[in-house]
């Protein structure tokens, strides 16, 4: 892909990341199996409902792999992978498509980020010396890791470095 290409696609992405109306209005939807909707977006939290299989509902927001979502009898938390999401004629997502060269092609691609961490989590984080020291004891030797690798019947293979784009 071509430098401008993917600077096109970065700037569309963070538009999209940082856009405070990405969500702002509800968007409609259907739930596409029986769920359990939570009080949290957390697989152990406790259940406010449950999602029937074919049933309408609203986005209300999203966080992580959970929508927030509203459904005729209550509202609460499911998993991202539960809800078909009504088209709404995206911009971006056209955008981000052209961009990838997914436009046009028919073939489905879906990933969705199980787990990261919150912008609240890394501003709480703190320095975990103990943790710190049990990652190095699992640190092996240049020396250690070859004979690992050798045994295992792997070789050592040189590649060339890419050429950067002009």
């Amino acid at each position: 892909m071509k430098r401008h290409t993917w600077l096109y696609l970065i700037v569309a992405i963070g538009f999209g990341l940082s856009s405070p109306i990405s969500l702002a209005a509800t968007e409609s939807g259907t739930a596409l199996k029986a769920d359990t909707l939570r009080v949290q977006p957390f697989a152990d939290a406790k259940s406010s409902g449950a999602l029937i299989k074919n049933e309408p509902l609203e986005i209300i927001t999203k966080k992580g792999a959970w929508l927030q979502v509203k459904t005729k009898k209550s509202t609460g938390w499911v998993r991202l992978l539960s809800v078909k999401r009504a088209s709404t004629g995206n911009v971006l997502k056209g955008t981000v498509a052209v961009a990838t060269g997914r436009a046009g092609t028919g073939k489905v691609v879906s990933t969705t980020g199980i787990r990261g961490l919150s912008a609240e989590e890394l501003k709480a984080a703190q320095f975990n010396e103990t943790e710190m020291k049990k990652l190095e004891s699992l640190a092996v030797s240049k020396a250690d890791a070859q004979k690992f690798a050798s045994s295992g019947g792997l070789t050592a293979n040189q590649a060339a470095y890419l050429k950067g784009a002009k």
